[in-house]
């Protein structure tokens, strides 16, 4: 092995130690997830196993990230993002970021139904900021029940029971920044 592949290599270990605390997931969740032992993790994170395609790969999935953000690749200069939509509760997100950890940018789209949905309020940990770009959403934040119009703006913590739909049923477009743990609840 030539030593700048041995460099990118050592790399790896703590980029991952990072990547897993930053997004606040023990080992023990990461081998629940994974497959591997608590203790083949922490090795590898340590630098005292090398990383390997088939430790890494899964790794890159349960993370959602590219294999290049693993090894440290450099850019390949496009710095377009390619969108590939996630579809969930029957609501489509687009990614329009792909920062590992930290807040993360979406699209998120409400299609047109027969009649309003009733709400659903669900909580979990995290913050959430949106802005509506076409259709009017009804956004449930605890107590309060808003209609929000195109060009209006909302925050809130995620630990409040919330819910967003159509508010009269019509198709809604919306952009939603999501602190990690909002991400994981709605788009993971």
């Amino acid at each position: 092995m030539d030593e700048e592949t041995g460099e990118v290599l050592d790399a790896v270990g703590p980029r991952l130690r990072a990547l897993r605390r930053g997004r606040g997931i023990t080992l023990a969740e990461l081998s629940a997830t994974t497959g591997f032992s608590e203790s083949t993790l922490s090795r590898l994170e340590s630098g005292q196993r090398r990383a390997t395609l088939e430790l890494l790969l899964p790794l890159a999935r349960t993370y959602d990230v590219p294999l290049d953000d693993l090894v440290g690749a450099p850019r390949t200069g496009d710095p377009r993002i390619h969108l590939k939509p996630i579809k969930r509760f029957g609501m489509v997100f687009v990614p329009l970021s792909r920062r590992p950890g930290g807040t993360q940018a979406f699209k998120m789209m409400i299609p047109a139904v027969p009649e309003p949905l009733e709400p659903t309020p669900q909580t979990h940990q995290g913050s959430e900021w949106l802005y509506v770009l076409n259709g009017t959403l009804r956004l449930v934040v605890g107590e309060r029940d808003l209609t929000l119009a195109p060009g209006s703006a909302a925050e809130f913590d995620t630990s409040t029971p919330h819910w967003l739909g159509s508010a009269h049923g019509g198709a809604v477009e919306l952009l939603i920044l999501f602190g990690l743990d909002g991400v994981r609840a709605h788009v993971r």
